[in-house]
């Protein structure tokens, strides 16, 4: 018999993972395709301080109980990040669908997910036993597998406010509506006073986890727009090189074709 659990705050809701066996949601839209039977389900969707979205000095907190009609809706929330998550599903999903079950259900096709690791957000994961924030990057560990403990919550993500506003993102999917990506691609370049000043890119629905290669985007950083183009031939090599799609129903060859044109015309566009 499928069971239920409200908690009204984040203690109360820590409490209850401390102490028992439940699987916690805000908006369920996965389960809706694979709920158990037998699971205690802890809903999370009146706890106020993973529902807000607000800002300091340096980054936008995202509650990870914010629908993406919420965050889509939110004057605070960045261009890039509006834009990844207005393409996902339809309507009725997104008023459901929230950013924090899109990343921890360990997906390298979470579109919010793609956004997070291009602006090396960070996650707040919170317990009784007190609370860490690590990169988004160091949360997985694989297809489906994550860091976070089974008493640990994700209560914020941490986005950087700036250097984001210069972007570039592509779905591609087999259809232009309520496609889940076969291959998707997002990318910032922050150029000040003729200066790469902030490179990232990250690729989604390629691998086991989103691909994020700071070690590459950095040999763009520092250089002048005129020196970023002339390694341009490296840069697209390395890549080249460190790309290697899974096999599934989509080949290879042609992930990888797909990959390789959409850094090509990110490229191109943005230098």
């Amino acid at each position: 018999m499928v069971g239920a659990v409200r908690p009204m705050s984040l203690k109360e809701a820590l409490d209850i993972m401390a102490n028992e066996s439940v699987t916690p949601y805000a908006g369920g839209t996965d389960l809706m395709i694979k709920a158990s039977q037998d699971a205690t389900y802890l809903f999370l969707d009146k706890i106020s301080e993973m529902k807000k979205i607000a800002e300091d000095d340096r980054v936008i907190r995202i509650g990870a109980a914010c629908t993406f009609t919420e965050i889509i809706e939110n004057i605070l929330t960045p261009t890039i990040l509006k834009e990844a998550v207005s393409q996902i599903a339809a309507p009725a999903i997104r008023n459901f669908g929230t950013a924090g079950g899109n990343i921890c259900n360990g997906s390298p096709k979470a579109d919010s997910a793609l956004i997070f690791f291009v602006t090396d957000s960070k996650l707040r994961l919170v317990s009784n036993r007190g609370e860490r924030t690590i990169g988004i990057k160091d949360f997985y560990l694989g297809r489906n597998k994550t860091v976070l403990e089974k008493d640990e919550l994700l209560v914020e993500i941490l986005m950087p406010k700036t250097g984001i506003d210069n972007y570039y993102y592509k779905k591609v999917g087999a259809r232009e509506a309520l496609a889940i990506s076969r291959v998707s691609f997002a990318a910032i370049l922050d150029v000040q006073s003729n200066r790469v000043t902030k490179c990232g890119t990250a690729f989604g629905a390629v691998s086991d986890v989103i691909i994020r290669r700071e070690d590459i985007d950095a040999m763009l950083i520092g250089t002048t727009i005129e020196e970023a183009k002339a390694l341009k031939e490296v840069y697209l090599a390395a890549y080249d090189k460190a790309i290697v799609p899974l096999k599934g129903r989509i080949s290879a060859e042609y992930r990888k074709t797909v990959c390789m044109n959409l850094l090509r015309d990110f490229f191109e566009s943005k230098l």
